[in-house]
């Protein structure tokens, strides 16, 4: 009985431990794909647009395509597509935050 305990015990820390690694960066990718003229689309054919690293330290890297403007050497970010990139970005941070909490909840209550 003792031994399943433990074993169970090994198992559940060895899944929070492994989730803890993958949640230590997380990577957030926006990708897009043509409309055909008949109004179809292959998504097996999408295309990266944009792409954030946010590490659990809080260091991030974020990747957006640029187009030149009629400025000479000022790039232009297209607004539009980099929005809907920071709508993906928040929403996966606040999953992210919501799961450690609940993780971190569960931990509290098992050690009261």
């Amino acid at each position: 009985m003792a031994n399943e305990l433990q074993a169970s015990l090994k198992s559940a820390a060895e899944k929070v431990a492994q989730y803890i690694n993958d949640a230590a960066t997380m990577t957030v990718e926006t990708r897009y794909v043509e409309i055909g003229a008949d109004g179809s689309a292959n998504f097996d054919q999408a295309k990266p647009a944009a792409r954030s690293v946010i590490k659990l330290d809080g260091d991030s890297e974020t990747i957006v395509p640029v187009r030149a403007s009629a400025k000479k050497g000022a790039p232009e970010v297209d607004a539009a597509l980099y929005e809907l990139h920071q709508r993906n970005v928040n929403a996966a941070i606040e999953y992210r935050a919501s799961i450690l909490k609940a993780l971190l909840d569960t931990f509290k209550a098992r050690s009261e």
